[in-house]
Order: C-alpha cells, then structure tokens, then sequence
C-alpha cells in the first residue's frame, strides 16, 4: 500500500483528487493539507511514501516545500501536480528534488499511474511537459556554441561505459528489476549502478538524473 499525502490549497480540486485516491487501488491517503507549511507539518507526522503537491500554494510554495521535506525525508518520493507548465517551475521542481510533474488536466488513470510510478523509482514526466524539457535541452544557450557530443566528453562524470548503458535505460523509464533483465545482471547489480550514476551526476533522484543525462547529452 502506497501512503500518500496530498497538498492543495483548492478546495474543490483537493476534494476531487481525495476521492480519486481513496478509489485507487493499491493507495491509501493519509491526510491532506491546504498550503506548504502545514505540508512539512503533516509530511513530519505521517512520514507518507509519496507526496502529491502543488506549486501556486500560499504560506510557501511546493517547490520550497518539497526541498524542505527532502531534508528531513529524503527517500520520500515528490510528484508535482499543477496547472503551471512554465521552464522555471518545472526545472525548479527537479531541482529542489521532485521526482515527477505532472498537469492537473491528466487523467485520473495518469495520476494514479504517475504516483506508483514515482514510488518504484522510476520518474514520470507529463507529456506535455516532456515537450517543454526536450524543447529547452535542445533550445542554444546565447552564451554558448552548439558542438557536437565527442564520445570521450560524455565522460566527464567519469561514468564508466556500463552506467552509461544503465542511464540510457533509466532515460528510456526501465525501472532496476526491468534494467537487470535488459543487460543481463542481477537486480542488486543494476541497483548498485543506479545508486553510482546518481552520486557522480549529483542527483537526488532518477528525473534529475535523467534531466542531466539529456541536458548533457550522455545519452
């Protein structure tokens, strides 16, 4: 059972999103709260799997609110729902430490999806959103030239050619037990290189990673 803790200042949508929860197979609802602060307040008092939390809140915003949390929870899992599809928020989100984002337009068969997702490991990026990330990745910066990627940069996280093997699965949303099969290694293996890639590209989570892996162009 998944124990999730919803945060959303709007009535009525946080009514609506409780009872699709408390619907979901496989998800408890522990308990709701109204803006950022009384977040980090029940997050500290029921020490939830996943929390599902909006940006706009008033108090403090998600994006402060979950960088927050990560301190005192760090292996809680953080999936943005939100109505702002802006590049600030969403790379702000990664930042701070969310492992998912997804819009309040999704359905409810994609919320529910996006939650378990985020709890087994593997980030969830809305469509829409995806749009926005690969469009910035690919966007030149004023400041720099666009180069092609030598395969002897993508080594500057001395990523051995394994992790680059098993960021390119992460990137494509394999989870650990679906990343042993594909290359072949116990799950323990594929575990311990996960762990790795994210300590050598400073990432607190598999979305940040993955970010990384595109922005960089390791994969």
């Amino acid at each position: 059972m998944i124990n999730v803790l919803l945060v959303e200042d709007h009535e009525l949508f946080r009514m609506g999103i409780s009872m699709l929860l408390e619907k979901a197979e496989g998800i408890n609802l522990v308990s709701e709260a109204i803006d950022g602060l009384d977040g980090i307040k029940k997050a500290r008092e029921y020490s939830p799997d996943v929390i599902l939390m909006d940006i706009g809140l008033p108090n403090m915003d998600g994006i402060e609110a979950i960088q927050r949390i990560k301190e005192f929870l760090p292996e809680v899992k953080a999936l943005i729902l939100t109505s702002r599809n802006n590049d600030q928020d969403i790379f702000e989100s990664f930042k701070a430490g969310a492992d998912g984002y997804i819009m309040k337009g999704a359905s409810s068969e994609q919320i529910t999806t996006a939650i378990k997702s985020v709890y087994e490991g593997v980030g969830w990026i809305d469509p829409a959103i995806a749009k926005v990330v690969f469009s910035n990745l690919q966007r030149p910066s004023s400041h720099t030239q666009v180069s092609i990627v030598e395969p002897q940069e993508k080594n500057i996280y001395g990523l051995t050619e394994r992790e680059l093997d098993v960021l390119a699965l992460m990137v494509d949303g394999l989870s650990n037990p679906q990343i042993a099969e594909k290359l072949v290694i116990t799950r323990a293996t594929a575990k311990a290189h996960v762990h790795s890639i994210l300590q050598k590209l400073s990432a607190t989570t598999r979305t940040q990673a993955t970010v990384t892996a595109m922005k960089e162009g390791l994969v």
